[in-house]
């Protein structure tokens, strides 16, 4: 049996960490795609976070989408979104 016809028949639930990693990568592929039609890399990223705080605004409501926006800047200084670039 494939990956695809397991999941298909498969009613247990995906885990979070799984369920995110997967989003990544649909973001990424979407991202690559948007870039390579000449989309600006900074209106990539803004048209996200409009949709990203939309979503939350949406699931949980302004004042839960607004403490977790307060603790973001902590978490920029403290590299949690940094993408560390290898040097050769």
């Amino acid at each position: 049996m494939t990956t695809a016809e397991r999941s298909t028949h498969t009613h247990e639930p995906v885990p979070d960490h799984e369920q995110k990693r997967v989003a990544l990568g649909y973001v990424q592929e979407a991202w690559a795609e948007a870039r390579l039609d000449g989309i600006d890399g900074d209106c990539l990223a803004q048209t996200c976070l409009f949709a990203a705080f939309a979503e939350l605004v949406t699931t949980y409501g302004e004042e839960a989408a607004a403490t977790f926006a307060e603790g973001l800047g902590t978490r920029i200084r403290n590299g949690e979104f940094s993408i560390e670039q290898h040097r050769q």
